[in-house]
């Protein structure tokens, strides 16, 4: 039997490590950079641009500066198509390529645009092989620019309710912006007829043009200036107007944005300067001196300084990563936390063009030598890392860093948030409310039925006390949020005042107890004293809850926000008064009725401690004229301090693993508040809720891990102090 025992004690450890291995499994790639490993490059001609390629990169194609199209295949680079555009007596000054989406916008010498589209058209052979095939569409030039001048440089967005096309020039030295809108009225039979606004110009009273950035949605314009100023417009439905104006490298020696380039989502930019300093902008509430809140532009924090002056920033197009060039240098980093996912050497110099997949598994760039280069990514957890989890993050439109969990939203350019910060908070907050309303009832009552109570209601208490442990916690949930929390609601100051009243009711009820004479006394056999204490404490009980209302009515009466009118609400006197919320569903309800849950454990297990103290001390302590209570509190206390501890630590356990009461009676929202009448979420709860949703391996999934480990841990930390101290106390007092 004893190796049967010891068998099995081992086994337990294991088994219990091996859980532990098995979530650090799970949550290990989370911690993973990414990997970028290269592929073959491919010759293009030297003269080339710009580039695209299609959804598989199977056959990208570039763009010459002639305007001419080469399609090329991935695999050995043989030529497909070659296209070149019939322009007449017109040149081609600019080009600007898409390179996820096939378009390519020629800037002609007399002012205008012509729209060139590039499709994969897709075909099945009788085997199932699929092959691809280019076709090149180019649409009739569209006068944009001012006629007779060059267009520089050319930009395209398409917005909610039309497209807009703006082309830079030079006019007598000063850069010239102008846009039109095209609007595509669709019918019943499919493509409609495109209207093309008169041109219009824009950012007029910008001083000098060093860049510009137009958001995919084509809600606004940021110009970015010699000087390295940086001026923002929004679209009014006729124009841009001007938003803002700032410098992003004010404080440097040389203040001029070496380069640019805007973040998924179109309200991030990330700024870089001639010595390779970073900035993240966003847009965010402000308060302006006029009281306002607005969204402005305002700097989010610094990135990771790069090896020299940025020559371009690449966006991913389905997160917030993004791809610096700068000083011979490639580094991949995501915007929100600021990490490094990757850094390695630039093929060449001068580096043209770059575009991720969408699904953001590889990347391509077009380098000056006439090399069309392609990585590999690896990277299924870019927004992770240990600041995520565990640091103040500033996230877009948020007004200051914060910690935050929000796995889900119902837009593409969210954003994940994954601190386990609150979730921690939430857990402490729901176990600290469980625990004290739990201990004193637990102990005391172990105290009271072990050491005074008869035994012939012994028999009774315990085992009544050992069936309410039993209770289901989802039972117990769903009479919290759909019983007892509408139920003390509008009563809630009642509800105080029978609470409090118990304690000093119980020690008047000892007092009035001691001083009746003691043949009064002697009628009530020993281990019976409740008999009087329970009505009394009843009587004072329901004495206070009655005197709720006169209460509320003298201490918490406030002015009705809708009717002006005095009132006497606890519930709007809290707000007004703490500028706090207040929600029916919250940590006092959950601790109560999770106290409930703990109760019982912590008393059988304290109860059963005390009750093994050798009758030997407690005899000896009365015999020497000690009282009972002097007897409890100096010799059974003491020698049962082992016990007491491993009751309060396996309620700890119980009140910090449960779930179902906080997802049924709190609003099961992540939110750091000290307010007791705010609800929280915990790790377990999130857990229970979030998991059955998460994709496997994502990183939402591994991060529920990442939670159910550090929960893992938590407990195993504490349990494992809590029996240090049990060893030692129980060293301390133990009976020689």
């Amino acid at each position: 039997m004893g190796r049967l025992i010891r068998f099995g004690g081992v086994g337990v450890v294991l088994a219990v490590f091996g859980m532990l291995a098995f979530l650090v499994f799970q949550v290990f790639p989370l911690f993973v950079g990414a990997k970028v490993s290269p592929a073959s490059a491919l010759t293009v001609p030297a003269d080339a641009v710009a580039f695209g390629e299609d959804e598989y990169g199977e056959m990208p194609f570039v763009v010459r500066r002639d305007g001419s199209i080469l399609c090329l295949r991935s695999k050995g680079g043989a030529k497909v198509l070659e296209w070149a555009p019939s322009l007449g007596d017109r040149r081609v000054t600019s080009v600007r390529s898409y390179p996820r989406t096939g378009l390519v916008f020629l800037g002609l010498s007399d002012g205008s645009v012509q729209e060139v589209r590039v499709v994969y058209r897709s075909s099945f052979d009788a085997a199932g092989k699929r092959t691809i095939e280019p076709v090149v569409t180019a649409l009739e030039p569209v006068p944009v620019g001012r006629a007779g001048l060059p267009c520089l440089d050319v930009w395209n967005a398409k917005g909610p309710q039309s497209r807009l096309m703006v082309v830079r020039q030079d006019e007598g030295g000063k850069p010239l912006l102008t846009a039109v809108r095209l609007t595509e009225r669709r019918g019943l039979g499919g493509r409609g007829k495109v209207t093309v606004s008169p041109p219009f110009v824009v950012a007029a009273d910008a001083p000098s043009v060093e860049q510009v950035l137009l958001p995919s949605t084509a809600e606004s314009l940021i110009v970015v200036g010699r000087s390295g100023e940086v001026r923002t417009y929004a679209d009014d439905g006729t124009t841009f107007s001007f938003l803002q104006s700032f410098f992003p490298f004010k404080e440097a020696a040389d203040p001029a944005v070496a380069s640019a380039g805007l973040i998924f989502g179109n309200v991030s930019v990330v700024f870089v300067d001639k010595a390779g300093a970073q900035q993240v902008w966003s847009m965010y509430p402000q308060l302006q001196p006029d009281g306002r809140s607005l969204r402005r532009w305002g700097k989010i924090h610094d990135g990771e300084k790069l090896p020299g002056a940025g020559q371009g920033i690449y966006a991913a197009e389905s997160n917030k990563c993004y791809l610096a060039v700068a000083g011979g240098r490639l580094q991949l980093t995501n915007m929100t936390t600021g990490t490094v996912r990757w850094e390695g050497e630039a093929p060449a110099a001068d580096i043209r063009q770059v575009a991720f997949a969408g699904n953001y598994d590889r990347f391509t760039a077009l380098s000056a030598d006439g090399k069309l280069h392609r990585w590999s990514v690896v990277d299924h957890h870019p927004e992770s890392s240990w600041k995520t989890f565990f640091g103040k993050i500033w996230y877009e439109g948020a007004t200051g860093p914060a910690y935050s969990w929000q796995s889900s939203a119902g837009s593409d350019e969210f954003e994940p948030k994954y601190s386990l910060v609150p979730l921690f908070y939430g857990t402490v907050k729901g176990t600290f409310y469980a625990l004290l309303f739990a201990l004193p009832i637990a102990l005391t009552a172990a105290i009271y039925v072990s050491q005074f109570l008869r035994p012939e209601y012994r028999q009774v208490v315990k085992p009544v006390m050992e069936i309410m442990a039993s209770l289901p916690s989802v039972v117990l949930g769903f009479l919290a949020g759909l019983w007892l929390a509408p139920l003390v609601d509008p009563r809630l100051v009642s509800l105080f005042c029978a609470i409090g009243i118990l304690a000093p009711a119980a020690l008047f009820a000892g007092f009035l107890w001691s001083v009746l004479p003691q043949p009064v006394r002697r009628q009530v056999r020993p281990g019976m004293e409740f008999l009087w204490l329970l009505p009394f404490l009843a009587l004072c009980v329901w004495g206070a809850w009655q005197a709720g209302p006169a209460i509320e009515s003298l201490c918490f009466t406030v002015k009705d926000s809708a009717s002006g009118l005095p009132i006497a609400d606890f519930r709007e006197w809290w707000r007004q008064t703490t500028g706090e919320t207040y929600d029916s569903r919250n940590s006092l309800v959950v601790g109560f009725v999770m106290g409930f849950a703990v109760i019982p454990i912590v008393f059988t297990i304290a109860e059963d401690a005390l009750s093994n103290v050798p009758n030997s001390l407690v005899s000896g302590s009365l015999a020497l004229g000690a009282s009972r209570w002097q007897t409890v509190w100096s010799v059974v206390v003491p020698t049962a301090i082992s016990g007491i501890v491993s009751a309060v630590m396996i309620g700890f356990g119980r009140a910090i693993g449960e779930t179902m009461i906080v997802v049924m009676a709190t609003g099961n929202t992540a939110v750091m508040d000290t307010n007791p009448f705010s609800g929280m979420r915990t790790l377990s709860a999130n857990i229970a809720v979030e998991l059955p949703e998460a994709a496997a391996g994502h990183t939402h999934y591994r991060a529920l891990f990442l939670g159910a480990c550090c929960l893992f841990l938590l407990t195993f930390v504490i349990n494992t102090l809590a029996e240090v101290l049990r060893q030692r106390l129980r060293e301390r007092y133990k009976v020689v």
